[in-house]
């Protein structure tokens, strides 16, 4: 058995040290998965940030992941008991019958990993590479897939190399770690010699400097004076003959702070798309923000203006390759892209946050050139250059390291102390949580 780990931090050489190793040994058993792959070629090109909610404008030719998945079981011509029974085991482990009359494209973040991994599993690889296989997965899933994958390089005699940004999600059953290091690779360790090489990260990494900054940050005009920022009651959400929000009650009050937790699939990112606009379905619905019933007048700029959003979907739907300040800039103007030209005042507002976080000399990086890691950091300026008054950070920390995440949590912490600050945060990783968190919603899976 060999289970590799491949680690370093954002922007360490990880992707590219995986593509060079992939060029030498090019072979049809050797299969990769990366969070990047999103929908895949076919589907990218008409994907926008509001799609997954706008059912209808989905082409009638697009697939479903159960049409998908089978295509790609059948595709090896080895249709035996044996591989149907594996079928059976993937689908029930992942939990994808009731998924598998979906398209493709209205797949939440947990769900489309799910997809990839099964699909890749149906082609039985001799090397399966996987970049970064534990995000957007809930607990039980990424016990489960560690499980899998440990039975699969035992009994399968299959080589699997795990790429981690997060370091602790290492398994235990690792027989060796490589860290990469400004793009140069170590040499090979056991994962007791990695952990005891290891710097513990400082309970706080942001500078006194910059927290001072954060706090001193002047009181927007604009704001809204409101009590309850998010009032929702009865509210359903439906599509065909599946439910994904079931009379849901909700009440988020001005200056809470809120962790909303839930398996893959509970409809978390759907309850989000209503409060930011994005959902259709939202004016059909009992829903207030800012003390403003929903379809009382303003306008989905209006209510965009005072939040500041990220998440897995904004990430897929950031394909141009714009330099990255121009990217923190589209914060301003509520849109994916940057369709309007900032004044200088502006753009020193988003050299400023991307100081905070770490990355002032990325600002004109093209976006796609930049590693993952060095995406969400810049997608995270984003949400916070316009100050909002509230935050939705939907899985915030997917694909940064150790120490970063500890620089966006405690940015989080800090812009949370200002008064009228609102916060509303999804994760998968209870550590991931900032201390600032004080209320809980917990959504289930409808049946």
């Amino acid at each position: 058995m060999k289970v590799t780990a491949i680690v370093g931090r954002n922007a360490s050489g990880k992707t590219q040290y995986i593509d060079r190793l992939r060029k030498r040994m090019a072979s049809d058993r050797v299969r990769y998965i990366a969070f990047s792959d999103s929908y895949g070629p076919n589907v990218d090109g008409q994907y926008y940030l509001q799609l997954r909610w706008n059912q209808h404008d989905i082409d009638h030719e697009t697939p479903t992941a159960g049409e998908l998945l089978e295509h790609s079981f059948l595709l090896t011509g080895d249709d035996t008991v044996e591989r149907r029974r594996l079928q059976r085991h993937l689908y029930a482990l992942f939990h994808l019958d009731g998924l598998l009359d979906k398209y493709i494209i209205t797949l939440s973040s947990g769900e489309l990993r799910k997809f990839q991994l099964t699909k890749t599993l149906f082609s039985d690889p001799q090397l399966l590479i996987m970049d970064n296989p534990f995000i957007g997965l809930d607990a039980e899933t990424r016990d489960q897939l560690k499980q899998l994958l440990l039975t699969l390089a035992t009994e399968r005699d299959m080589e699997v190399m795990l790429v981690l940004a997060k370091t602790d999600d290492i398994p235990d059953f690792v027989t060796e770690v490589v860290e990469l290091r400004q793009g140069e690779p170590q040499p090979p360790c056991s994962r007791a010699e990695y952990d005891r090489r290891q710097s513990p990260v400082p309970p706080h990494v942001l500078t006194q400097t910059r927290r001072e900054a954060i706090l001193s940050l002047p009181v927007s005009s604009g704001d809204y004076v409101c009590q309850r920022v998010v009032d929702m009651h009865g509210v359903t959400i439906r599509y065909g003959t599946r439910t994904i929000l079931n009379s849901l009650d909700w009440t988020v009050m001005n200056g809470e702070r809120w962790a909303l937790t839930g398996q893959n699939g509970s409809g978390k990112s759907t309850l989000l798309s209503l409060i930011c606009a994005d959902n259709p379905q939202a004016y059909a619905c009992d829903i207030t923000l800012f003390d403003r019933p929903r379809g009382s007048g303003e306008t989905i700029w209006d209510i965009k203006r005072h939040i500041g959003y990220v998440s897995p979907e904004m990430h897929r739907s950031y394909r141009r390759n714009l330099p990255a300040i121009r990217i923190v800039a589209s914060g301003m103007m509520d849109s994916v892209g940057l369709y309007a030209v900032p004044r200088a005042q502006d753009y020193d507002r988003c050299r400023w946050w991307l100081d905070i976080f770490g990355i002032g000399h990325l600002a004109d990086r093209p976006f796609l050139q930049l590693s993952s890691g060095e995406q969400r950091l810049v997608l995270l300026a984003r949400a916070f250059v316009k100050d909002p008054q509230l935050l939705i950070l939907d899985e915030p920390l997917h694909g940064l390291d150790l120490w970063n995440r500890r620089l966006v949590k405690d940015v989080i912490e800090t812009f949370c102390q200002r008064p009228g600050k609102t916060l509303i945060m999804v994760t998968h990783y209870e550590e991931e949580l900032p201390a600032v968190i004080t209320r809980r919603k917990a959504l289930a899976r409808c049946l």
